[in-house]
């Protein structure tokens, strides 16, 4: 959705398919890097072990690292290992934001409050919230407000 190209990253409707990581260059000035879901997958756990591992490696060692998109799907409530994933990231000074996918597969009424619940759960023990984006990649909302943000990153490092 972000680059306009439908077929660039590939997607299954089976969760735990990546398990590599897939750099793409942008406007040959800077790479978007998709990582391994670090959530459900149908793998033993020593697979499962291996893959998070190797994205704590990345993350963390990543010098030119400029932000983690965490990904989360709107319509389920927060699940204990995305709290653990953001937890992680904010204790190891990652930059981050929450990016609320599929949007449009929920009723409109309903969007807003289930991002700001989820938001509000991370009160209990985060004194700052990270920035956060709702999005579809079928109707594009969001779009625009991630790209400006990333515009926003890019710029940070030209100054």
């Amino acid at each position: 959705m972000l680059c306009n190209h439908k077929g660039l990253a590939k997607t299954s409707a089976t969760p735990g398919k990546t398990i590599m990581i897939n750099h793409f260059i942008i406007n040959k000035e800077w790479y978007l890097v998709d990582l391994p879901g670090y959530g459900y997958a149908k793998r033993s756990k020593t697979q499962r072990d291996k893959l998070e591992q190797m994205i704590a490696q990345y993350i963390l060692q990543r010098e030119q690292l400029a932000n983690v998109f965490v990904l989360i799907d709107i319509r389920h409530d927060p699940q204990t290992i995305d709290r653990e994933f953001i937890d992680w990231l904010g204790q190891s000074q990652i930059p981050f934001c929450i990016v609320f996918t599929k949007a449009d597969k929920l009723a409109k009424s309903k969007v807003e409050p289930a991002a700001k619940a989820w938001m509000e759960k991370l009160l209990d023990t985060w004194e700052e919230l990270p920035p956060y984006f709702i999005t579809s990649s079928s109707s594009r909302q969001g779009r625009e407000e991630v790209l400006n943000y990333i515009e926003e990153i890019n710029r940070s490092f030209q100054e």
